[in-house]
């Protein structure tokens, strides 16, 4: 795990870093020129990379925070290295990608290991965030959860289907159906959408610049879905919720009419689960009218400021 590939022609802040399996993960580091005040650690959403993650990273950085970032499994430039568009593994994927979080957080934490270390997941990074918190919360000072959402039974259904579809059709094979039901619907709150993506932001630049991305915007495999809906199932299981320390800070951010919390409803339904489990330091706070990718809308600044503030307010240093 500790061998490193300094990816050619790139900047010094780019690497691969070898998981304990063999597998190269690609990640990003930005450090402030100033005094550093903390580590934040980015975890990017579906069939999207922590390149789309430059500008908020680097708002942060401004504000004192070294950032790191990698693209997980199955995506960006660590697909483009070693593995398929979105796949995660042969079997238990979700685990693995999750245990990936563990080895490169371990691995790039050394150099500041003397500051809070704080872990931001967006969209399927929040949930493998919320997962992560249950295994290692004690290694994480403060959590920022962006457009999650709440588990439902439709999860498990999906897991049933997926299942059928990677024996019957195989695993590697995209998998169109599961892609369909999962986001079909989206758009449906939108008047006049222009593109199957106008979901993710009122922003059209920001929308074209998504579907220009050769990293997003795929169509996962059928294994993806087995891996994903069983991740999203044992994640919310009481007794694994439990397992998150009491008094670890989060933050539950989202747009209002954002799809994947449920225009709301979802995000209130997780800080919900949370408070059940015992945890005192929970906060939602949802952007009204805004969509899916906060960090994209037309009012990104005063995302960043919210951020900001709550990151200071929780400093427990």
């Amino acid at each position: 795990m500790q061998q490193v590939l300094w990816k050619r022609e790139c900047r010094e802040m780019e690497r691969y870093i070898e998981m304990s399996d063999g597998h190269f993960v690609f990640t990003r580091t930005l450090q402030p020129s100033s005094t550093c005040i903390g580590h934040i650690h980015i975890l990017h959403g579906m069939a999207e990379h922590s390149g789309r993650y430059i500008k908020f990273a680097s708002a942060l950085t401004a504000a004192g925070y070294a950032v790191t970032m990698h693209d997980h499994r199955g995506h960006g430039e660590t697909a483009g290295y070693n593995g398929t568009l979105g796949f995660f593994a042969e079997q238990n994927g979700f685990d693995r990608v999750v245990e990936d979080v563990h080895e490169v957080v371990t691995a790039l934490h050394e150099q500041f290991a003397d500051v809070p270390f704080i872990l931001f997941g967006h969209s399927m990074g929040s949930f493998i965030t919320r997962r992560f918190i249950q295994l290692y919360s004690h290694h994480v000072d403060r959590v920022i959860l962006c457009g999650t959402g709440h588990v439902t039974t439709l999860h498990a259904m999906g897991n049933l289907v997926a299942r059928a579809l990677a024996k019957q059709l195989g695993k590697e094979t995209e998998s169109k159906l599961l892609n369909k039901l999962s986001f079909g619907s989206f758009n449906k709150q939108f008047s006049n959408s222009k593109t199957a993506y106008d979901w993710l932001c009122s922003v059209e630049n920001e929308v074209q610049k998504y579907i220009d991305d050769p990293y997003c915007g795929f169509i996962p495999t059928n294994q993806f879905f087995v891996d994903l809906t069983t991740g999203f199932m044992t994640l919310n299981r009481k007794n694994e919720m439990a397992k998150v320390r009491k008094d670890l800070p989060i933050l539950l951010i989202s747009g209002s009419k954002d799809p994947v919390g449920d225009q709301g409803q979802g995000i209130y339904a997780v800080a919900e689960q949370f408070a059940v489990a015992g945890l005192q330091n929970v906060t939602v706070y949802l952007f009204e009218d805004k969509r899916h990718e906060i960090l994209n809308e037309d009012n990104q600044e005063a995302v960043y400021q919210v951020l900001l503030r709550w990151l200071e307010k929780n400093d427990t240093r």
